[in-house]
């Protein structure tokens, strides 16, 4: 058994160990839980660092190849006569992914420490959901990376509606519904690239060499991008993402904005890759959209009150710039796209905690009807301050390094039009202030608005950990980015060598 397939395996055999405990074990349900998110997070490191030897850190060793250069492969035909195989392997990007993954699981199960309602079947549906994510970043065929595809999305449906508050049937259901939705145009769209290659095989690299014609990749791309993007929060699609956050419990938020939502980021890079020609012809039409879509998040997310609603928009005008960045089909907007998804993913897997933390002590998600908490809950509140700062993407946060790529890959192409998008986007950083602030500046300073709120507790031991842990990779991702830009420009490479 492969290191791939051990990673995917590891959460799901903890869900089988998990239902095998009496429900009223809570402790060791939640000792399980934390082990198998421990032992994918060790995991995880070491194929980051190994894939980081393998391939040079210094650059010396590029990858000019037209085909995916891929590490750790595990393959064996599964359904030979449909061509459907067990193909797993990574490539950077995917490694980059699954790390992301292993840190918000990991956090996620300490920032639930304190959960107490149906313990088992929380983390057992948890767990499931996390092997889809690590199924999707690993799998290189297309009918598999469907598979887990629908395995990380069809949990949310029973966390946010059992274990949400607020109107969480109708949050899970609208969800469930427009994922659903995006998920008929990808499966059509895998089928459109299944029969046009002439292959017999769902191979991402063989469909890619196969030269889909461009008559197909002309209405097939916006198709499966519209696909991809529902997930990743493309305007006007995005509505059922503000809703399920508001509703989702704590560590579900945290994956939900954290991993899951880049897997609609991660599936349209896959079809620039596949379909070079169709992204050429509609990359203007999606930086328009997504330019919308960063503008849009930032001024809703001005206007709301409530904590959760606030880092939901901000998490559409975010993912808003990752799919920018792909649509301008540069290598350094790429770049800043891959980046912004581990940055995003690490920085609203923070505020969600901290949002589970501190409604937990006032009761309340309004900042309206907050204040001064940074006199009774300084750790929570500098915490808080920092996930802020990199929202706003302060210089030495990995926030910053995203969007200087973004910016500078966008008004690096020749048009006068381009350029107007970059400069507009651009902007946008302005507009992320002023609600960022905005929130720092009612919840953290002046008097205490209720005075139960004098008596608050800081964080404990256990909220700490995942806190320091998300805090510290935000910093040391943008004090020290070039692993990260080394695992992204080696697996960009053929990317690219398909666009020329």
């Amino acid at each position: 058994m492969g290191l791939l397939t051990t990673i995917i395996l590891i959460p799901f055999l903890a869900v089988i160990v998990i239902g095998l405990l009496p429900e009223k074990q809570t402790a060791w349900i939640k000792r399980t839980a934390l082990l198998a998110t421990a032992i994918n997070l060790g995991l995880s490191i070491y194929l980051c660092l190994d894939y980081l030897g393998k391939i040079g850190w210094s650059g010396a060793n590029p990858n000019t190849g037209a085909g995916l250069s891929l590490s750790y492969e595990e393959r064996f035909t599964w359904l030979g006569k449909l061509g459907i195989q067990y193909y797993l392997g990574v490539d950077g990007i995917s490694v980059l992914m699954i790390l992301l993954t292993s840190i918000v699981i990991f956090c996620g199960v300490f920032a639930s420490w304190q959960h107490e309602h149906r313990v088992k079947e929380f983390f057992c549906f948890l767990l499931l959901l996390v092997t889809g994510v690590y199924g999707v970043f690993a799998a290189h065929d297309f009918f598999l990376f469907f598979l887990f595809y629908e395995v990380a999305v069809l949990p949310m449906y029973v966390l946010i509606g059992l274990w949400g508050t607020g109107p969480k049937e109708y949050s899970a259901m609208k969800l469930t519904l427009m994922l659903m939705g995006g998920s008929a145009l990808i499966v059509v769209g895998i089928l459109v690239l299944y029969f046009q290659a002439g292959k017999h095989s769902f191979d991402f690299s063989v469909i890619a060499q196969a030269k889909i014609p461009v008559s197909t990749q002309m209405w097939l791309f916006p198709v499966m991008f519209f696909g991809f993007g529902t997930l990743g929060g493309l305007w006007p699609f995005h509505t059922w993402s503000p809703d399920g956050h508001a509703s989702a419990p704590t560590a579900v938020s945290m994956l939900h904005a954290g991993v899951l939502m880049k897997l609609g980021g991660y599936g349209c890079l896959k079809m620039i890759y596949v379909m070079p020609e169709g992204a050429k012809m509609w990359g203007t039409f999606f930086m328009i959209l997504t330019t919308v879509n960063i503008f849009y998040g930032a001024l809703v997310a001005i206007q709301k009150t409530d904590l959760k609603y606030i880092t939901a928009y901000s998490s559409v005008s975010h993912c808003g710039l990752v799919l920018f960045g792909l649509a301008t089909l540069n290598q350094t907007a790429f770049q800043g796209a891959v980046v912004q998804m581990f940055a995003h993913g690490l920085m609203t897997a923070l505020f969600f905690a901290l949002i589970g933390m501190i409604y937990g002590r006032t009761h309340t998600r309004y900042i309206t009807q907050m204040g001064g908490l940074l006199k009774v809950m300084p750790y929570l509140g500098v915490s808080y301050m920092i996930g802020g700062m990199a929202g706003l993407g302060l210089p030495g946060l990995a926030g910053f390094i995203a969007e200087i790529q973004v910016f500078v890959g966008s008004f690096a192409l020749n048009s006068v039009f381009h350029r107007i998008l970059t400069i507009l986007v651009a902007t946008s950083v302005v507009t992320t202030a002023v609600y960022m602030l905005r929130a720092l500046t009612r919840m953290l300073y002046g008097p205490i608005q209720d005075e139960h709120h004098e008596h608050l507790t800081d964080a404990n031991f256990m909220e700490r950990v995942p806190l320091a842990i998300l805090i510290f990779m935000l910093a040391f991702a943008g004090i020290f980015p070039g692993w990260m830009i080394r695992l992204i420009e080696y697996s960009l490479a053929p990317v690219m060598a398909n666009l020329q």
